[in-house]
């Protein structure tokens, strides 16, 4: 069995496999085909590949020789009949992609789609890369916010500390409040599942409660859509919030919904020029009217950063953590003597396929493309 390797389009720096993965495979008799350059921008250059077992060729060749083809974003270039493809391809909110790979007979496996399950944690590449941007919308914040985040004492005076409000308290904002914390911040977060409640608190961050939440027990981890009423209160708790802070990091996402505005125009109206917002969930809209995925808009003097791919700004790391998941999954699929076998019995295999033999398997992605 051949695996292939393709490059991502930029401004994606990461990879889906470091050459330490790729040493993992050929040790299971895998051939390991990489586009020349796949690595270069998480700073694992081809002679490392070629070291850990790989053969470097261009794109046409990888995809054409390949039985498994491992891309992070869904290539521009859909591969042949037959082979499978691996990734996180985003096609509850792309179903038009989803289309095109079933028109070119591919098996699609997007783990962005994995069932929330305790088997499933050591594949779960939203959980990993969404840890890498938590952490890193504290460290941006931090270098826009124009003071200090920790309470500073001198002969000169004292220096307040930050406040900062986290929308979400999922993966992305618990990293945020631990990294946030670290750093000397006051944390106040904001989640619509009271479950998560005793994790921030244990993080050092205030909980910030509105009663009358959908029960979302069932929702596998992610937030769920809420009543009018619930909203109403959600807002007027959230705008007394963010008038007091400094900083707000929003994570707040529904998938396969356009993102929920959580703060909006009249909310920004009552923060102080210099304020920062970082919105992770800018990819499907934003948690305010004024985000813009990949731009910096400055709103009265509040920059407020669209930005769902922080963990492409920690390439290395990501890229580990990431091709740690592929290899995981990686298991599922293939047997002990590095051949593919597709087990659908496995509720893993069949909850993260999207695509196979002609058809949409995936009754989500089947219900959003009867929207096309």
């Amino acid at each position: 069995m051949t695996i292939g390797v393709l490059k991502e389009p930029a401004p994606e720096t990461r990879v889906s496999l470091l050459p330490e993965a790729v040493a993992a495979l050929v040790k299971k008799g895998i051939t390991v085909l990489v586009e020349t350059g796949a690595g270069a921008a998480a700073y694992a250059p081809d002679a490392d590949y070629e070291a850990a077992g790989a053969r470097i060729s261009t794109m046409d060749a990888v995809a054409s020789a390949s039985d498994i083809l491992l891309a992070i974003h869904r290539p521009a270039s859909v591969p042949a009949n037959g082979k499978v493809l691996i990734g996180v391809f985003g096609l509850l909110a792309d179903p038009g992609g989803a289309r095109a790979l079933q028109e070119a007979g591919v098996t699609t496996f997007s783990l962005d789609l994995l069932p929330r399950t305790t088997r499933a944690q050591s594949m779960d590449v939203l959980s990993s890369q969404a840890n890498i941007a938590g952490y890193k919308a504290v460290l941006l914040a931090a270098n826009l916010y124009p003071r200090y985040f920790p309470m500073f004492m001198t002969a000169a005076g004292s220096i307040a500390p930050a406040k900062i409000l986290i929308l979400g308290a999922g993966v992305a904002g618990l990293q945020a409040i631990a990294t946030a914390r670290r750093l000397g911040a006051v944390v106040e977060v904001f989640d619509t599942r009271p479950a998560v409640k005793e994790e921030v608190m244990s993080l050092g961050a205030k909980f910030v409660e509105v009663e009358g939440a959908a029960d979302a027990s069932k929702a596998g981890g992610y937030a769920v859509e809420q009543s009018d009423e619930y909203k109403q209160k959600q807002q007027q708790r959230i705008a007394d919030s963010a008038a007091k802070a400094d900083i707000i990091i929003t994570t707040a996402q529904i998938p396969g919904r356009r993102a929920p505005v959580l703060i909006t125009e009249e909310t920004l109206q009552r923060m102080r020029p210099g304020s920062v917002i970082i919105d992770i969930a800018a990819a499907t809209g934003g948690n305010t009217p004024f985000t813009k995925n990949n731009a910096t808009v400055d709103h009265r003097g509040i920059r407020i950063v669209g930005d769902s791919n922080l963990q492409a700004s920690m390439p290395s790391d990501a890229s580990k953590l990431y091709g740690k998941n592929i290899l995981n999954f990686l298991q599922l699929i293939t047997t002990e003597e590095g051949a593919l076998h597709l087990n659908w019995e496995d509720d893993l295999v069949k909850g993260s396929c999207v695509t196979h033999e002609g058809e949409v398997l995936h009754e989500r992605v089947a219900g959003a493309l009867q929207g096309v």
